[in-house]
This record gives structure tokens, C-alpha cells and sequence, in this order.
């Protein structure tokens, strides 16, 4: 997700700046559920497909019921940026990682696939620790509707294998148990987009809260936009970039402990999602 909603234009850049360039690869039969047998995984919790069977999408959990709320990271890696990478630009975020786990705060990572071929030992790390979770952010970073921010699209019968694509590269990487959750590049779907992933079997997570911390140099300005935003049952977007998320690290150092001041509990995705799903 690359997204900043203070402006309008400044968003359409941002999307433009992130844009992916992976070539189609041929489908594979990947699946969101966990990829080592183990009597003692269970399946996580996913929202019932929508009507016409189509793809669900969550948005936020319960208002009621405590002051929880989950912060998410998109971690964008495109083929582009593979050779700025090669030349020594860092679209990983370790320390983030790190801060993350030294405030025990859980959290669930959004990943492309192509994130994860770049840095594998990362993506196992993160995808191994209890702490944590990932999630599917596609493979390609290519759009799924047309006007997207400036994001190249992909068409709408490669959607599918794109999405698997990443599964296939988290497994790749070594991570055992990638969650069932779908983040749309750009967070721009439509209907044809929810009936193209409904095979998949994924629930797609958007968000409430945007931290604007794309780019954005100010870590106090995207702590005070989480801390004015975010309500009981909240997801909050946030960046694991350091290249094009410098800001994020520090501002989750000023996000957590106010937000436990006012008594909130970070959880991940997936604790949201079965709560709605225990809600409704």
C-alpha cells in the first residue's frame, strides 16, 4: 500500500513512486493456509465470502468490546527497485522489527512477494516470530482496478496467480504459516477484482487509520495523525520501507506508549477479524 492521504496529488505521486515492475510468472497452486501440516496449527480466522460468493473485505474491528487495535506494515518491493536495491537503497526496515519487539507490540506484515525474494532471511525472521504475522500484499505490486494512484495494472486473469506468486515466495523464503490476508496495491479493488482472488480463499484487509508516513520526514506529524485517528477496533497502515518510510520507526516510539496511556491493546489482523467475526 502506498498511500498517503493528506493530499490528493501527493498520494498520486506516492503511487507513481512505488509502482512494480515483475513479469508474469504462470500460475502456481499455492494456497493461504498454512504450508507445513501440524495438528497443532488451525486455520486463522477469515470474514465469510460476500455476496456472490465474492471476496470479503475488513476494514476494522469492533468499536465495542475494548480498546484494541492492530498497526500493519506494508513491506513494497517491486522489480524496479531490485537494481536500487543492488546499488545499496534499503526497502527493508530492521529496526522497525527490532522497536517493535523490544515494546512487545504485535503486528501484522503486509508483504510482497518480491519483498521477500529480496530479503528472505528478513521475511523468515518476521514470518517465524510469534510476535508477528504476514500477510499477502500480491507479488508484483501491479494495481488490480485501472486509475490506481499511477500504478501499473495487472490484468484481471493474472490477478489470481499474482497473489499466489507471493504465497509461493513466502514459502520460498521460509516462512511457515503466511495468513490468509490480502492487501490490495494501492488499497484500490472493485467487484471484478473480489471475484478474481475468491478462489483464493483470502480475506481482504484494508484499513481506517493512514499514518502518512510514505515519505514522509516528520515523525511527529505521523504519530499526532495515528493518535487523532484511531477509535476502538482500528487498523492503522504504516510503511516497512526504510527508503520510502524514513519517519516510521520513530513514530511508533511515540505511538505505542501514548496509545497505552489511553488503554489500548495492540493486536494483530487476525485477533480483529475473528473478533468481528464473533461479533456479527
Amino acid at each position: 500500500m502506498t498511500i498517503r492521504v493528506r493530499q490528493v496529488a501527493a498520494a498520486c505521486a506516492l503511487g507513481a513512486a512505488l509502482t512494480a515492475c515483475g513479469a508474469p510468472s504462470a500460475p502456481h497452486a499455492a494456497r493461504p493456509a498454512p504450508s507445513a501440516p501440524s495438528a497443532a496449527v488451525s486455520r486463522p480466522p477469515t470474514l465469510a465470502p460476500g455476496p456472490a460468493g465474492l471476496t470479503p473485505v475488513f476494514k476494522n474491528g469492533p468499536r465495542t468490546g475494548g480498546k484494541t487495535v492492530a498497526l500493519t506494515f506494508d513491506a513494497d518491493m517491486t522489480a524496479d527497485e531490485g537494481q536500487r536495491a543492488a546499488k545499496g537503497e534499503h526497502f527493508d526496515n530492521p529496526q522497525l522489527i527490532s522497536t517493535l519487539r523490544t515494546l512487545k507490540v504485535p503486528a501484522t506484515v503486509f508483504m510482497t512477494g518480491r519483498w521477500a525474494d529480496e530479503y528472505p532471511a528478513e521475511a523468515r525472521a518476521i514470518g517465524r516470530d510469534p510476535r508477528f504475522e504476514i500477510a499477502n500484499h500480491s507479488y508484483s505490486h501491479y494495481a488490480f482496478t485501472g486509475d490506481c494512484y499511477g500504478l501499473p495494472t495487472v490484468a484481471p486473469d493474472r490477478m489470481k496467480a499474482d497473489v499466489e506468486r507471493a504465497y509461493t515466495a513466502f514459502k520460498k523464503a521460509g516462512v511457515p504459516n503466511a495468513m490468509p490476508y490480502f492487501r490490495f496495491p494501492g488499497g484500490c479493488y472493485d467487484r471484478r477484482a473480489l471475484k478474481a482472488l475468491s478462489a483464493v480463499g483470502v480475506t481482504a484487509v484494508q484499513w481506517d487509520v493512514v499514518s502518512g508516513d510514505a515519505f514522509a520526514t516528520d515523525s511527529d506529524a505521523v504519530a499526532q495523525q495515528v493518535l487523532d485517528g484511531v477509535k476502538p477496533g482500528s487498523v492503522v497502515v504504516m510503511h516497512c520501507t526504510r527508503s520510502a518510510a524514513p519517519a516510521t520507526e520513530r513514530a511508533v516510539r511515540m505511538i505505542v506508549p501514548e496509545l497505552r496511556k489511553k488503554g489500548y491493546r495492540f493486536v494483530k489482523v487476525s485477533e480483529l477479524i475473528g473478533a468481528t467475526g464473533r461479533h456479527h
